[in-house]
């Protein structure tokens, strides 16, 4: 009994020196959680806010802390091609599929990634557009990392993939804010925010929220009748071009 006491003291002790000596906790909040699409969007801005708090045992440290936001939108999968020359006439040639791919990709942080973390806790952490995992229907195959490259260049072209250095601003030392751009082109569904704590190079701790975006009005309508009764919508809209090209035939023919 005795013995089984003793060990049960040291397995304590050793947890009491394993736990960290500071403590922190963040809170988060955004301005809107949801993000309404009209005939009009051209585009939104939400902000968000967070605050670092401290228990009672700890201390301010002195180096201050680092943020990093990552917000992830709904994933897909994604077909990237290659075009080749054959003949004169540009045609696809290999492709590539990634599998699970986020449409929409942010990652804003006060500093650089390379100033806040190692190279090795970036991979780890998967934090940045260079450690973004892709999965590849080929990977064994040679040049999978140029379809790759192409496909984190065409979105950061299309405003859908993003990474800035310079997006978080701390208010104080404890407070912190950053605006997460979201283009008009930015897909609908639920958008995920990771906020990552960080001092002296290691994570401190994490908090995480949502985004949603959908449509409103008559796009909303037409979204909903072709995802729930597709055989009416594709009806309705055999009709309505057979309709338009007869009115139009009718308008501009010579008589």
């Amino acid at each position: 009994m005795r013995r089984c006491l003793a060990r049960f003291a040291v397995v304590l002790g050793a947890f009491a020196l394993a736990a960290p000596v500071h403590a922190e906790r963040l809170v988060v909040s955004l301005s809107a959680h949801r993000v309404l699409i009209n005939p009009n969007f051209t585009g939104a801005e939400p902000v968000l806010f967070g605050a670092i708090e401290h228990d009672a045992a700890s201390a301010t440290r002195r180096s201050g802390y680092d943020v990093v936001v990552t917000v992830t939108g709904p994933r897909q999968d994604i077909v990237t091609r290659r075009k080749d020359r054959v003949v004169g006439i540009w045609v696809n040639a290999k492709s590539r599929t990634f599998s699970d791919v986020p449409s929409y990709l942010a990652v804003l942080s006060n500093r650089p990634l390379a100033a806040i973390a190692s190279p090795e806790a970036l991979q780890r952490l998967q934090i940045g557009l260079a450690k973004l995992p892709l999965t590849s229907s080929a990977e064994d195959e040679p040049g999978t990392d140029a379809f790759r490259a192409a496909l984190v260049r065409l979105n950061r072209e299309h405003g859908l993939y993003r990474e800035e250095s310079n997006a978080i601003t701390f208010l104080t030392p404890n407070l912190f804010r950053t605006a997460i751009e979201l283009p008009a082109n930015a897909p609908i569904g639920n958008y995920e925010i990771d906020v990552k704590l960080f001092a002296d190079g290691a994570l401190l701790t994490r908090q995480t929220s949502a985004i949603e975006i959908v449509k409103v009005g008559f796009e909303q309508f037409v979204a909903s009748a072709a995802r729930e009764h597709g055989f009416a919508y594709g009806l309705a809209t055999a009709t309505l071009a057979l309709l338009t090209g007869w009115a139009g035939s009718i308008v501009f023919r010579r008589d």
